[in-house]
């Protein structure tokens, strides 16, 4: 019983990684459901380097995340107003694209709003359009990668939490 308990638990964070493409704190709700297990079952063999661990790389998802978003928009020309606009359009378009197919929309749409949140702010300081659209594509390159970099640190959570949480 305690097997098929540990495989379904494990099934249940696997799906919460889902919710990357929603948009969503899938690293923070995965370490909180590890948490909540470790209340459940106190013999778990995971103290409190296990859980700082597992929040640190949470944490360093969403630095990496930002970080990269930033770097990618200066690499390709984007000033911080285009950084500035690529981090709201990308916040509004993961918002209003989440209700579009059971909200997988979130992820285009999160895409798409870094880009013409980039686009939209470059414009207005009077950039010329072909350096405003290069930013701006640097600004949803940067967004892809940081979305990656963010759920192969989800991933690596997981990997470390299975064998914590599989019965011995």
């Amino acid at each position: 019983m305690a097997t098929v308990l540990a495989a379904a638990f494990i099934a249940l964070l696997l799906a919460v990684l889902v919710l990357h493409l929603l948009s969503l704190p899938a690293n923070w709700i995965l370490l909180g459901l590890v948490a909540v297990w470790k209340w459940t079952h106190p013999a778990m063999d995971a103290g409190w380097w296990f859980f700082g661990l597992l929040a640190g790389l949470a944490l360093a998802g969403e630095i990496i995340e930002q970080v990269v978003q930033i770097v990618g928009g200066k690499r390709y020309g984007s000033s911080g107003r285009g950084l500035l606009g690529a981090f709201i359009g990308g916040f509004a378009g993961a918002i209003m694209g989440a209700p579009i197919l059971f909200g997988l929309g979130a992820i285009p749409g999160a895409l798409l709003g870094a880009y013409a949140g980039g686009l939209i702010f470059e414009l207005m300081h009077e950039r010329p359009f072909v350096e405003a659209h290069r930013s701006a594509l640097g600004n949803m390159y940067g967004r892809i990668l940081g979305n990656v970099l963010k759920l192969a640190l989800g991933i690596t959570m997981l990997v470390l939490s299975i064998p914590r949480i599989w019965p011995n």
